[in-house]
């Protein structure tokens, strides 16, 4: 298997295979809404308003597994980031904690 093979879950709850952005450039990135880089959306937002034509996304996967630093669920998650920082870069669901 190799990264494009890879089903993820949408911020909205639909299935995405990673295959749609085979050819861009991908920023990958853990983000949480409850730590100290939580700023960092603003600037993430930055960078992919920048260089999206040139083929860069930036991909947001939020992550309670370091600190409990994202306790909240996919819709206050996706609020919040477009609210706050108001990100148009693609945000996944949390990873289920297992």
């Amino acid at each position: 298997m190799n990264f494009y093979d890879i089903d993820v879950v949408s911020i909205n709850g639909k299935p995405q295979k990673m295959d749609v952005y085979r050819g861009k450039t991908l920023l990958i990135v853990n983000v949480a809404s409850e730590c100290g880089y939580t700023p960092q959306y603003s600037g993430l937002q930055t960078l992919y308003d920048k260089f999206r034509d040139r083929g860069l996304v930036v991909l947001g996967f939020p992550c309670n597994q370091f600190g409990q630093q994202e306790p909240s669920g996919e819709v206050e998650i996706g609020q919040f980031c477009t609210t706050n920082y108001g990100v148009t870069f693609p945000m996944f669901a949390k990873r289920s904690e297992r």
